[in-house]
């Protein structure tokens, strides 16, 4: 077992980190305020080779595997203060270009992931709704073949990159009575007539991430765009859940690493009376802690991401990592604050940003409580 990283796997991640720290952070605490996504910060992620970790060269990408996927995205979260922008990136990897690149035609991928990974598209997820929430099979959106096309009607919530976005992947009921079978998985263009695109949403984090409803009213699409069979969309989702819960915390590890960095740094230099805070028991033990779930995190994504690399199933090692992840970094966020005390509360100290971005990561992708159902399920 060798739990040491390649070299080439460490060159990427360095050269991620220093990408990101060069190109990523410009003005974000003015971005953050005003909920603005960064397009620029988008288009050098693609130049960086981002959006096509997982693509095939033949296909415009990098063609790397998922643990260089893990290592990459670390680098990045460890360099990058924008995690608005990271996370938009994860969506349009994980829920939308994985699903064509896996399940798409020939045809859609010659039409749509070249320009998704050069940052020429942007894409959007859209599968929940605002009835379904974590029931994720109990879909209201419908879609009915006619004439060599499909109609769509009915509408999506919390779509990430929706205000932003130039494709959708929308998942729709195609059979009532079919259940998990019942779904299908559909690419629709953003200047489609009978789609509507809501307003932003204002979120309390990930501010620099845009999100928005969508709604359809008898939104026809060509029956070409239907991803993969009539009634895989459960499938599909499912596999898609699988790479996302297993790979879209990587750059909170790199978070979770600065954010050490930044508290023993603090805790050094930061003197009550004529001792550094750290030499204090209450300091010591929150640092060791955030050490603690910094490293187990750290192994939770990398054997979840070993294990897709591999091809194997891997939905109890990413429900896993997923949920324990998540967890570890707010609370490691939340031993920052207490940490940098008042300042870590005032927003030029950056810390309280990173706290409000955090919280998201136990409701997206399916919240903790979904996670431990999932667990239980899969060992009861």
């Amino acid at each position: 077992m060798n739990l040491s990283y390649t070299t080439r796997q460490q060159e990427f991640k360095t050269s991620a980190l220093e990408f990101a720290q060069a190109e990523l952070n410009d003005s974000i605490l003015e971005r953050d305020r005003n909920g603005e996504f960064s397009f620029k910060g988008w288009k050098a992620c693609a130049d960086f080779g981002l959006q096509g970790i997982l693509v095939p060269e033949e296909l415009g990408g990098l063609g790397l595997d998922p643990l260089y996927y893990a290592a990459i995205m670390e680098g990045i979260g460890q360099g990058c203060k924008d995690n608005g922008l990271i996370f938009s990136i994860n969506a349009h990897i994980l829920t939308c270009i994985v699903p064509i690149l896996l399940h798409g035609s020939n045809e859609q991928k010659k039409r749509y992931l070249e320009g998704m990974v050069s940052g020429k598209l942007i894409a959007a997820n859209a599968m929940t709704e605002a009835d379904s929430g974590s029931d994720a099979y109990g879909l209201r959106t419908t879609a009915v073949k006619e004439n060599g096309h499909y109609v769509l009607n009915g509408s999506k919530t919390f779509v990430t990159n929706a205000p932003v976005a130039d494709i959708f992947i929308v998942y729709a009921t195609t059979n009532k009575a079919g259940g998990f079978f019942g779904l299908s998985c559909f690419l629709v263009e953003k200047n489609t007539p009978g789609l509507f695109v809501g307003e932003k949403i204002e979120k309390m984090g990930l501010r620099t991430s845009p999100m928005s409803e969508l709604g359809f009213n008898n939104c026809r699409i060509p029956a070409g765009n239907l991803i993969g069979e009539e009634g895989g969309g459960g499938i599909l989702f499912s596999s898609s859940m699988e790479w996302e819960r297993g790979l879209i915390l990587a750059n909170c590890i790199g978070i979770m690493d600065r954010l050490l960095s930044d508290c023993l740094n603090y805790a050094n230099t930061r003197k009550i009376g004529d001792q550094p805070i750290g030499a204090h028991q209450s300091i010591a033990h929150k640092i060791a802690q955030m050490k603690v779930r910094l490293e187990t995190s750290r192994l939770m994504l990398y054997k979840a991401a070993w294990l897709k690399s591999l091809k194997k199933s891997a939905a109890l090692d990413t429900s896993l990592a997923k949920l324990s992840i998540s967890e570890a970094y707010i609370e490691n966020c939340r031993d920052a604050l207490q940490i940098f005390g008042g300042y870590g509360y005032m927003v030029e100290y950056e810390i309280e940003r990173e706290l409000r971005d955090a919280l998201a990561s136990s409701l997206y992708s399916g919240t903790s409580e979904v996670q431990k159902n999932i667990i239980s399920s899969l060992l009861l």
